[in-house]
């Protein structure tokens, strides 16, 4: 299945998940693009669907939380990829 429909079928769940719990569709389409990809969607419709959050407030902080989550993992694999390279060239030299 290539990207956009795996995005789109995330968020259809998503969405139907926020409408099942009585949320308005306007916070799912904001939750959908800061989210940006179908991993954190479902994520967060897994939270939806398990927790049954009452309050928009508790929706928007685990979306802030799955963001943060996603951002510390990429900084790290940044990190990661800087420090091989940087012992690439202490064990191999720049001519390597």
């Amino acid at each position: 299945m290539d990207g956009r429909k795996q995005w789109a079928m995330a968020k259809a769940e998503m969405m139907l998940a926020m409408a099942r719990l009585g949320f308005p569709e306007a916070l799912g389409e904001e939750l959908a693009k800061n989210l940006k990809s179908p991993k954190a969607m479902e994520r967060m419709t897994s939270y939806l669907v398990n927790v049954r959050p009452t309050k928009p407030e508790l929706v928007v902080d685990e979306m802030l939380a799955i963001c943060s989550d996603i951002e510390a993992w990429r900084e790290k694999k940044e990190s990661e990829a800087a420090n091989a390279f940087y012992n690439d060239i202490l064990n191999n030299g720049l001519d390597h």
